[in-house]
Formats: C-alpha cells, structure tokens, sequence
C-alpha cells in the first residue's frame, strides 16, 4: 500500500521536480538524470517520509541535496595545484631545454596579456580557462550568466587582437 501512495505522489509532482531540475542545472539530460536520482532516494526512503509534511517540499529537499552534493564533488575534482609549466613535461618526453624555454616564454607572454585585461573581464575569463562553467562564474561573481558570456568573449577577442599584434610585430 505504501509503494502505490508513493507512485501516486511522485507522479503528481514529477513536472514540477523537473523543472525545479532544469533551473539548477540549465540542462535538460542534467536535469532528468537528477529528477531520476531524486526519485530514487525518496523511494528508498519513502518509510523516513512523514504523512503530516508536504511530499513535494520533502522531494524537491532531495533533489536540492543531490544536486549540491553533485556540484561539490565536480568542483573539488577541478581543482588542480600544479601550474601549467610543471605538467608541461607530462605531454611530451622528447622537450628540449630551447623548446622548454621558448615555451615557458610564451607562457609568459600570455599571462602577462591575461593579466593586462581589466578585473572585469580577467576574472570571468580566468576561472572560465580554470575549468569553471559559465553558471559556476555567474554565481561566484553573483552576475547574470549572460555578462558572464560576454564578458569572456570580449577577453577572448582582446587576447587574440594582443597575441596577433606581438606576431606580426615580430615578424616585422
């Protein structure tokens, strides 16, 4: 009896769990993935669930928690504490010192042109190229996700206006 009422409540309020799913994860296989594993964990714990609360509170508790619990193990997982230049070495074995040089050179260059940007583009840009997405940005920075985008294209299209000039300037 208690599974029949728990299919009965889920499926009044699964619309609702999934569209609570698509405004955290602005994805629709995401969101879906999440609702799925919400349902899950409410039906394993369906016997913990409290006739006198509101099913569709408890549920959407679930899927709040799933989802945080999701984005904390995928942030730590992007978190890498060498810099670029020690890995270098890991992507080719044949360097040789010119080549390393001339790398860590351009290395150099390239940040220094970063960090010519203004604050507010080179802070969206540099988190963007630190592996965050863009929905992580926005909240980090507590700016429209739409700023966000534009404000790394805009670094983008400055970075490639910058490192084309030293070319030709070198060429020249």
């Amino acid at each position: 009896m208690r599974h029949l009422s728990f299919a009965q409540l889920y499926k009044s309020h699964s619309e609702a769990l999934t569209s609570f799913a698509f405004t955290l994860t602005n994805n629709r296989m995401d969101a879906e993935d999440l609702v799925q594993e919400t349902a899950l964990k409410a039906f394993a714990n369906f016997h913990r669930y409290d006739d006198d609360f509101s099913f569709k509170n408890w549920s959407f508790t679930i899927l709040k928690n799933t989802f945080m619990t999701k984005y904390r193990k995928r942030k730590k997982m992007k978190i890498v504490s060498t810099p670029i230049e020690d890995m270098l070495f890991a992507f080719s074995t044949n360097i040789s010192v010119s080549e390393n040089k001339n790398a860590n050179n351009c290395l150099t260059h390239i940040y220094k042109c970063i960090n010519s940007l203004s604050p507010k583009s080179r802070e969206p840009f540099q988190m963007y190229i630190n592996g965050y997405r863009y929905d992580e940005i926005a909240m980090h920075l507590q700016i429209p996700i739409g700023t966000v985008k534009s404000r790394i294209n805009y670094a983008r299209n400055k970075l490639k206006k910058t490192l084309c000039k030293n070319e030709l300037a070198k060429a020249g």
